[in-house]
């Protein structure tokens, strides 16, 4: 069994300990006691030495934790030396969970049921389908003040039957480790903890996700938090400095802007429409009649979007006694348009084309499209379809 000397003291960051067992050519190292936290309970695991070597991976086997390191550790007495930065980290983050997750219970009743800790964000669900934005800023401010009044955290081994008032229940029997935030919060926690919540820092929520029937919270503590305050501002400085207005003047800016868009498109797709209609009229007058009396414009619209070509189509349809057809080169494909008026069923017409060039395709009536293997099967379906509408 390995002693965990985490579980009474997190800032011990200086340790000695014997070697008991070795594995996996003397990388994989068992102590008889140790300061490095495994990965466990969502918290990422302690880096730092041991032995001269760098730790990898801290991983929590049940009664002993495993030590991967870097190179063959050959030493019976070894010194351990925790990452005291990554180590902090870690205590702000998950001291700062306990934080947040006991104002959302005690405030509104919300419980966390997951907690995740990353690298750059932690976050944590709760059992609850929406929070409202005024839920999220009054929770963050009711957890700065705490960190603000710098209430003592104290950790507490106690038997799971007397236990009590615990956040969340424990299924665990025999010694549970209780996490304490004065006049706040009780939970059994083996993770590591600040002394008092001033060390949080500051806590910042900054993201709000709905998964599955689940609000899941992403939030910042401590340094974390300031850096990406900083990142944020400067984000927002140079987006004030190219609009030429102050940072909260940034927010009427963009409506306006949204609006403007918004007009601006929709005076494009006007355009747009009456363009094609012009477009359409030319090809239409440009084209001799059969001798039934039916316009077969052939068109070749190269590298435009098929639906640049739908658009040209429904255009094409207000004439009467017309067909388009159009193609394009990539994909290869066809589009055949007919009026009603020219006693052609486009989808009938063009399916059969279609698969006789190793295609597929369909449509109604009046519009059908497909696609054919390569160029040269595109070719020799136009020249097909021309050579049976115009017959």
């Amino acid at each position: 069994m390995t002693q965990r000397l985490y579980y009474t003291d997190s800032y011990l960051t200086d340790f000695t300990a014997t070697v008991v067992e070795r594995g996996d050519e003397g990388r994989r190292v068992y102590l008889d006691r140790t300061a490095f936290y495994p990965t466990s309970g969502g918290q990422p695991n302690d880096r730092g030495s041991l032995g001269g070597k760098r730790v990898l991976d801290v991983i929590d086997e049940g009664e002993r934790v495993a030590h991967l390191v870097d190179g063959p550790l050959e030493a019976e007495k070894v010194q351990g030396s925790i990452d005291w930065a990554r180590r902090f980290d870690n205590m702000q983050q998950h001291t700062g969970q306990h934080l947040l997750s006991a104002v959302l219970a005690d405030a509104f009743g919300y419980q966390t049921v997951s907690v995740h800790f990353g690298s750059d964000t932690s976050s944590l669900d709760l059992d609850v389908g929406a929070i409202s934005s005024e839920q999220v800023r009054e929770a963050e401010v009711r957890a700065n003040a705490v960190v603000f009044e710098n209430r003592p955290v104290t950790i507490a081994f106690e038997e799971a039957e007397a236990a009590s008032r615990l956040r969340k229940a424990s299924d665990r029997s025999g010694t549970l480790r209780v996490i304490t935030i004065a006049d706040l919060d009780r939970s059994a926690c083996g993770g590591t903890h600040v002394r008092a919540t001033g060390e949080i820092g500051s806590l910042l929520i900054r993201g709000v996700e709905r998964v599955k029937k689940q609000v899941r919270l992403e939030f910042l503590c401590g340094s974390r938090a300031v850096r990406q305050a900083r990142a944020d501002y400067e984000i927002l400085s140079r987006m004030a400095g190219l609009s030429s207005a102050g940072i909260p003047d940034l927010p009427a800016l963009f409506e306006k802007q949204r609006v403007d868009l918004r007009l601006l498109e929709h005076s494009r797709r006007a355009l747009d429409e009456e363009l094609v209609g012009y477009r359409a009229r030319d090809l239409y007058d440009a084209t001799a009649p059969t001798s039934s009396g039916v316009r077969v414009i052939v068109h070749r619209a190269g590298g435009q979007p098929i639906g640049a070509l739908r658009g040209l189509a429904q255009a094409v349809l207000a004439h009467p006694k017309v067909i388009l057809l159009g193609s394009i080169d990539s994909p290869p494909s066809l589009l055949l348009a007919t009026s009603t008026d020219s006693g052609v069923d486009a989808g009938a017409t063009l399916k059969p084309v279609l698969e006789s060039h190793g295609g597929r395709g369909g449509g109604s009536s009046r519009i059908a499209q497909g696609t054919v293997a390569d160029a040269a099967a595109l070719d020799e379906a136009v020249r097909t379809l021309v050579s049976r509408l115009t017959s």
